[in-house]
């Protein structure tokens, strides 16, 4: 890399690849051909930036100058005016006034100073195809570490006292699970990825997989070295295809180099990776239900215990830790866990990765230290509600989590205070919904996909959740009693005591939060037949407002279901047995005479 005097660095990652960064990475090489710049100035295929909404996404190094929302026409004036110039192109600034440009990606907002990379600490940086840029920044550094320096119980020790706690949503000391695994005699063991990540909206590990694939391998390998595992299995999504080719690509490399296969780095200690696809069932991210996919049974999970440190892949003893937990590994080993331990709080240690989504400014992917409030995440870094509406509400930890009201804005994001506030931490999705958002319409979306997704094992899960959709969709229909809210907190909680798994033990809680945080919403929606947030089409009525009405006809002319009716120059009406509430009569209507109540 020294001998280029500029490196642009592209983003890559699947919401940039899928808004042609490729094109973007091709443009920008031809116009440094066409230049005769090509031996002076590198152009880099990186990972997630993080910077999801502004993608596709260019970094100029060493000017350290991010810009946003380029396109394959934008290469030319970047070259000839920043390359060649040293002028900034402005219009491709993360700002849309001059007079506050943030040049530097330290001062863009949306990498406000409450951002840590630790995990995240080589996506949008290097090349994930290319394990020397790894190697270079301390890649297999810690692995080498470990293998020469220490014993398998003292890198455990190292995990323990660094406070790490598995970032897949249960928290469990990941120090403790090693050292478990460990102390379980056998001629085989596995150790096991999961990269099974399902939640709606959440794409952390995928990210990570894609701009970083050697951090998880490094880990696994140290992982393997500790528990007495000589081989590693990664269960991914199959339609994760870019996170896919890159660990691919990464495996074969590290092959290579001689960091998996035998004897790494001549310790005598043998390790190898081998990836196991799944099929984008949700239940999947438990890891007794992974394990039964990998084996080529159904993905259904069983009770505990034994547990998979004991009785795992193909009965022997397996230790599974998913994606973001992997990443931290190699840097706690590098850097110590003192310095780990002191970042985040008292009993959640370090950072976590978000996906920050909905209705937000800023969408895309945010690391933030243990105990940093929503404020800061939703106002600071995701730069508030989109078109400046009022904030209602934030689901964290996906279909399992709760809503969260603006009463909980200052609450510090950690397993138990999230806990505490009916919310849980989860994978690290993070869903903000404004004024317009209707929360049991929210709490049957999550249900709907719970219903989908249950394995269908055990009845509690299977029956229950369908009884509680059932109910609720009864509620945005108009059709719901008070009796039916009983019946959503009863049923709610029998659930959450007899399910088999996490995933039916959990699946409630959107129901719990907003029954606790939005009681008047359902009271309005069975009570007053009313939704406030005019999004549940069965409490929704279209009419006519007859001084208004011109008798245009254009809304009668519009309608797909003929539900007007009136005659020319005099006031319309709407049938409403027949109206399907698909509001083309407002939309037509240029006289504010369609109004909905």
């Amino acid at each position: 890399m020294a001998k280029y005097r500029m490196h642009l660095l592209v983003c890559d990652g699947t919401t940039c690849h899928a808004s042609q960064s490729e094109s973007v990475k091709n443009a920008l090489q031809d116009c440094l051909e066409l230049n005769n710049l090509e031996n002076e100035v590198k152009v880099v295929s990186t990972g997630c930036f993080g910077y999801c909404e502004k993608g596709p996404i260019v970094k100029v190094l060493p000017d350290n100058t991010l810009y946003v929302k380029v396109k394959p026409g934008d290469a030319e004036k970047i070259v000839k005016e920043h390359i060649l110039n040293g002028q900034i192109v402005k219009r491709l600034l993360p700002t849309e006034t001059v007079a506050q440009v943030y040049a530097s990606e330290g001062k863009t907002p949306f990498f406000d100073k409450k951002q840590i990379r630790i995990a995240l600490r080589n996506c949008g940086f290097i090349d994930p195809e290319n394990i020397e840029e790894y190697i270079a920044h301390d890649g297999y550094q810690a692995l080498c570490k470990c293998l020469t320096e220490y014993t398998p119980q003292q890198v455990i020790d190292i995990i323990k006292r660094s406070g790490l706690r598995g970032r897949g949503g249960g928290g469990f000391p990941t120090g403790l699970k090693w050292e478990i695994t460990a102390k379980v005699k056998s001629d085989q063991k596995y150790v096991i990825c999961n990269a099974d990540e399902g939640d709606p909206g959440a794409f952390m590990d995928r990210s990570i997989m894609e701009g970083d694939p050697h951090s998880v391998i490094e880990a696994m390998a140290i992982n393997g070295y500790c528990t007495g595992a000589n081989k590693g299995l990664v269960y991914i999504r199959a339609e994760y295809p870019l996170a896919v080719k890159r660990l691919k690509v990464a495996i074969d490399q590290a092959r290579a180099y001689g960091l998996l296969g035998k004897n790494i780095f001549n310790s005598g200690f043998d390790f190898d990776i081998e990836l196991r696809y799944g099929a984008g069932a949700f239940v999947c991210g438990e890891e007794t239900a992974l394990i039964h996919s990998m084996e080529g049974k159904r993905g259904e999970p069983t009770f505990k215990p034994p547990f998979p440190s004991e009785h795992g892949y193909l009965g022997k003893p397996s230790n599974v830790n998913n994606v973001e937990t992997y990443a931290n590994v190699p840097v706690i080993i590098n850097k110590g866990a003192d310095w780990f331990a002191s970042i985040g709080t008292e009993k959640s240690k370090g950072s976590k990765v978000f996906a920050l989504a909905g209705k937000i400014n800023n969408v895309g992917l945010i690391e933030v230290p243990m105990g940093t409030t929503l404020r800061d995440v939703i106002f600071k870094i995701g730069g508030g509600i989109k078109g400046g509406k009022e904030f209602k509400a934030v689901q964290t930890g996906g279909p399992s989590g709760g809503c969260l009201t603006s009463h909980h804005l200052d609450t510090p994001i950690d397993y138990d205070n999230l806990i505490a506030a009916g919310s849980m931490m989860g994978s690290g999705g993070m869903i903000v919904m404004d004024e317009d958002d209707c929360m049991v319409s929210i709490a049957k979306f999550y249900l709907g996909f719970t219903v989908d997704e249950s394995c269908g094992k055990c009845s509690p899960c299977r029956i229950g959740n369908k009884r509680l959709y059932e109910i609720l969709d009864k509620i945005t229909k108009g059709e719901g009693t008070m009796e039916d809210l009983t019946k959503l907190r009863n049923l709610s909680e029998v659930i959450k005591d007899t399910s088999l798994c996490g995933l039916g033990q959990t699946s409630p809680n959107p129901v719990l939060s907003t029954l606790d945080n939005f009681w008047e919403e359902y009271v309005e929606h069975v009570v007053d037949k009313k939704c406030r947030a005019g999004s549940c089409k069965g409490l929704m009525k279209y009419i006519i407002d007859a001084e208004a009405c011109t008798g245009c006809t254009a809304c009668a002319r519009a309608c797909p279901v003929n539900a007007i009716s009136g005659e020319r120059k005099g006031p319309h009406f709407i049938n409403q047995e027949i109206c399907i509430k698909c509001g083309t009569c407002m939309e037509k209507c240029k006289f504010n005479a369609v109004l909905l109540q």
